[in-house]
């Protein structure tokens, strides 16, 4: 039987997969990084109009590499300056 998430739990299940990213950085030395800034970095790529898959979704948050991050937040410096 196929399990659909409703927009809360698909919101904490996101939430849960940012803190672990943040945990995994915060690991690395890479500390006051939170995860929403995680959800900003991976969900501003998605098209407003089309909310992709949930499996893309786990992928794009556990894959994001620090330097990607560390990119995204300089240019967010930049763009509120």
């Amino acid at each position: 039987m196929v399990s659909y998430l409703d927009t809360e739990e698909l919101n904490r299940e996101i939430e849960q997969l940012c803190n672990s990213k943040v945990e995994e950085f915060a690991f690395m030395g890479y500390e006051n990084i939170t995860g929403k800034e995680i959800w900003q970095c991976v969900s501003e790529k998605y098209d407003k109009d089309y909310f992709p898959s949930l499996h893309k979704i786990v992928n794009d948050i556990l894959t994001l590499k620090v330097t990607t991050f560390m990119n995204w937040m300089t240019l967010q410096a930049y763009k509120s300056e």
